[in-house]
């Protein structure tokens, strides 16, 4: 499919979301918890991020289903913001079960994550942009980028799992770290998602 000239709104939509969920994780990395108090604020932040972005993906619909005709297909649109939204539903997840285990001190390998899947929140934006601008084969280095991101979380779930075991003696601080651990390496997989998406809208409209 041909693009026009004209700035599309639907670019500008998408990345208004992917902008939010790069908001939320900046949000996260500069956020001060010095006690369980500041910890439900953060989580609550996080839940209205979330809530925002699911906001943008009600009113991308309503125009989807309101609009003939679009830049690119309309299911590309509509996979690309769900999955910059899963991103955001697993970090937000996240942070509610630092809310529960009370984890007021990132451990490195949390911090770790938490930065990875910052760098892949900024490729993911990066990508978007050149969409917004029609530079659609511009958008593959940031894909290639993402993926490689993923591949290191990959290595660093196994890393971050064998230390554990190898330090820590409480069961349940066990139990509790090692499923914070996964469930940040599966919002590097959702991101993963994003960067795949991308790569369908290359191949389909390049």
């Amino acid at each position: 499919m041909l693009f026009g000239s004209k700035k599309d709104v639907f670019f500008d939509k998408i990345l208004t979301i992917a902008k939010n969920v790069n908001e939320s994780v900046e949000y996260l990395i500069d956020a001060d918890v010095k006690n369980v108090s500041d910890l439900k604020e953060v989580a609550a932040v996080m839940k209205s991020y979330e809530n925002k972005g699911d906001t943008y993906i009600h009113q991308l619909i309503v125009d989807l289903n309101k609009t003939f005709i679009t830049p690119i297909e309309r299911e590309d649109i509509l996979q690309l913001a769900m999955k910059m939204d899963d991103v955001l539903d697993g970090l937000e997840q996240c942070v509610a079960y630092f809310e529960m285990f009370s984890f007021r001190v990132y451990d490195e390998y949390i911090e770790k994550f938490i930065n990875h899947i910052h760098s892949s929140t900024i490729e993911i934006v990066k990508a978007v942009e050149l969409l917004s601008n029609k530079k659609l084969l511009d958008m593959m280095q940031h894909s290639i980028e993402i993926k490689d991101i993923e591949s290191k979380c990959d290595d660093l779930l196994r890393v971050s799992i064998k230390h554990l075991f190898a330090t820590e003696k409480d069961p349940i601080k066990i139990m509790q770290h090692k499923e914070i651990y996964e469930m940040l390496e599966k919002v590097t997989d959702s991101c993963q998602g994003v960067a795949n998406t991308i790569e369908t809208i290359i191949m389909r409209n390049a």
